[in-house]
């Protein structure tokens, strides 16, 4: 079983080392589901004291106010033989055999962290490993002392900063917490109990060390705390006797003190009946012990979270693409010199390069297409200009008010010049059917513009899902720019060649409409009447009806037309060329021009190689843990 907290022990190293410690966010960390021990309770309860006994080593920074400023994840290492030695995290090749030495240390790393003349806090933590043949393996989490007033310049924000940073530890249900509290105290005030029966109300996972019990008045003892009666909970309470300040002046070895306790209970009479559970030996093993069972009814969790976290990690890769190569890999055996050598391989290097640009331009033009032809939504903007937008622009050219009776007359009568017609007004015919045919022009133009834009925004939908040009932003824009300057050049085309369609329909009018209209009986006109009762209210209207009738029939056809005349120069030329003209630019690229195209966003390059670091991580973890659960 001590095989469970080894391999915890490792994977907790192998988050540290990724900064996986629980806060990120995107995905769910290993180290929020490894089993852990957190060290909680008030400042002078006796905390580091504990630590140090159930370590057998001093090895914490002693003060007055707040000594512990970050946490400190404390994972302990059985040896069957050899020196002790500890390693810290921010330091892996340096061994310390010297606890002296690793006391400064922390201190050392607090101040390079808070500031050396600050008292501020920070959740940062240490990690210091410690081997040797006179502990237990166990991870413990010591955690700055829950106080209750801000003194010696600290920001009044201190106590709630502490507490705060304490609570998202032993929050997790995986946590187990180590409630120390003074025996000398009474426990109704005593800030490890307070704060661990919020957080687990009925104490299945906290087990209370009971310090300064030799401490307390002559004729008081803690007896009914350390057997359960004055606070239960769901574990024994442990009782220890630390080193006095006296003890650690004189350097009392930490055997000679481990022996004094055993002692100390041992012969006290009121704690003999407790002495087999008490004292900071006891405390170590039977933490371990309970560490290994929490380990082994957490594997079947931790087995599911990995196997999850691992289909995630490897989705996401995937969704970030490959890494640009940035070797051809050719032996050098097949050529005569190193010049030979370097120049074939930059030579395939710039292949390489033209190849892969072009294939993300083909997979974009690809997306792009699918929008049209509607595998993907968006395409149907466009028929919607033709079925809906187009129609409802005609319909409001309102050609039934440019041919009322006043503009009809002034028209007609302006066409005449000085001589009147003398059969039919000819001129005037042409000149209102011009006139109102002109107006088509706004909608047709209109048309063009509507269907540009529709294509514009599948050009920007198609980059934003071609993931590879998500990984290389230099790209992304030269390709959005080359398709939007193509759409631009066919967006000209088209509106030279519907503008065409409408000036083809005034530059020659269809003679057989007009020939099949019922003809004046006095074709010729009435010698009796007034040249001028031509223009009689009656023949006016006439007119006016006529043409309208006319305008609305070219109306009708030019509706079916522009439509043709768009889809011919806009849209079936950009599902054709879109990314030619850039395919052409791109072949003149040379090899540094078209490396630039290709420099990755330093944020994804970023995210790529950590989540790559955690994916070997938790495919480790994977192995480790699958190994351990079938030999359980």
């Amino acid at each position: 079983m001590e095989n469970l907290i080894s391999l915890v022990n490792r994977l907790q190293r192998a988050c540290t080392a990724l900064g996986d410690h629980g806060e990120e966010t995107a995905l769910p960390t290993l180290w929020d589901a490894l089993p852990s021990i957190a060290v909680v309770g008030g400042q002078s309860s006796g905390k580091s004291s504990v630590l140090e006994s159930v370590v057998g080593k001093d090895f914490l920074p002693r003060g007055s106010g707040i000594v512990t400023r970050r946490p400190l994840v404390l994972q302990l290492h059985r040896l069957d033989e050899g020196r002790e030695y500890a390693e810290f995290g921010h330091l892996p090749r340096r061994k310390f055999t010297d606890f002296a030495a690793v006391r400064k240390e922390i201190a050392d790393e607090t101040d390079r962290e808070t500031g050396r003349s600050t008292k501020q806090i920070s959740t940062v933590p240490i990690y210091l490993s410690i081997y040797s043949p006179n502990v237990v393996n166990l991870t413990l989490i010591d955690l700055p002392g829950l106080t209750k007033v801000a003194v010696d310049g600290q920001p009044d924000s201190i106590v709630m900063d502490i507490e705060n940073m304490v609570r998202s530890y032993i929050e997790k249900p995986n946590c187990i917490i180590l409630a120390i509290s003074p025996a000398n105290q009474d426990l109704a005030t005593s800030d490890a109990i307070k704060i661990s029966r919020e957080v687990d109300p009925k104490g299945e996972r906290t087990f209370g060390v009971l310090t300064k019990i030799d401490l307390m008045d002559k004729g008081t003892d803690a007896v009914d705390i350390l057997e359960g009666k004055a606070y239960r909970l769901q574990f024994p309470w442990i009782g220890v006797v630390n080193r006095s300040q006296q003890d650690i002046n004189k350097n009392v070895d930490m055997i000679a003190a481990r022996r004094r306790e055993r002692e100390y209970f041992a012969q006290t009479p009121e704690y003999k009946h407790l002495a087999h559970r008490m004292g900071s030996e006891h405390l170590g093993k039977i933490l371990s012990k309970h560490l290994e069972a929490v380990i082994k009814s957490r594997i079947p969790g931790l087995q599911s979270l990995i196997n999850k976290t691992v289909i995630e990690l490897e989705s996401e890769l995937s969704r970030l693409g490959k890494p640009i190569a940035t070797d051809a890999g050719v032996r050098l055996s097949i050529y005569g010199s190193i010049d030979d050598l370097n120049f074939y391989k930059s030579g395939l290097l710039i292949q390489g390069k033209l190849y892969m640009i072009m294939e993300i331009c083909r997979t974009f033009d690809g997306i792009f297409k699918e929008h049209l032809d509607g595998v993907r939504p968006g395409g149907d903007k466009i028929y919607n200009v033709f079925d809906n937008q187009l129609p409802v622009a005609l319909k409001r050219l309102q050609f039934d008010k440019h041919l009322a009776m006043e503009n009809v007359r002034k028209l007609i009568t302006e066409a005449d010049g000085y001589q009147p017609h003398l059969i039919a007004p000819e001129q005037g015919y042409r000149r209102l059917i011009e006139t109102a045919l002109i107006l088509i022009k706004g909608p047709a133009e209109a048309a063009v513009d509507a269907v540009h834009g529709v294509l514009k925004e599948l050009v920007h939908k198609a980059i934003n899902e071609t993931v590879e040009l998500k990984q290389y932003p230099s790209l992304r824009v030269e390709v959005g720019n080359a398709a939007i300057e193509s759409l631009d050049r066919m967006k000209e085309e088209s509106r030279k060649a519907t503008i065409q369609l409408v000036e083809m329909e005034n530059s020659y009018l269809t003679v057989d409409f007009f020939r099949k209209l019922p003809q004046d009986v006095e074709k010729g006109g009435n010698p009796t009447h007034s040249i001028f009762d031509r223009y009689n209210d009656s023949y006016l209207r006439r007119i006016g009806t006529t043409v309208l009738s006319y305008v609305n029939m070219v109306c009708g056809s030019l509706r079916n037309s522009i439509p043709k005349s768009i889809v011919y120069c806009q849209v079936r030329e950009a599902k054709r060329s879109l990314v030619d003209h850039f395919f052409t630019d791109l072949g003149k690229k040379e090899g540094k021009q078209l490396g630039k195209l290709l420099d990755e966003d330093p944020a994804i390059m970023q995210r790529r190689i950590s989540l790559a670091k955690r994916l070997e991580l938790y495919r480790a973890a994977q192995a480790e843990i699958d190994s351990v659960a079938w030999s359980k």
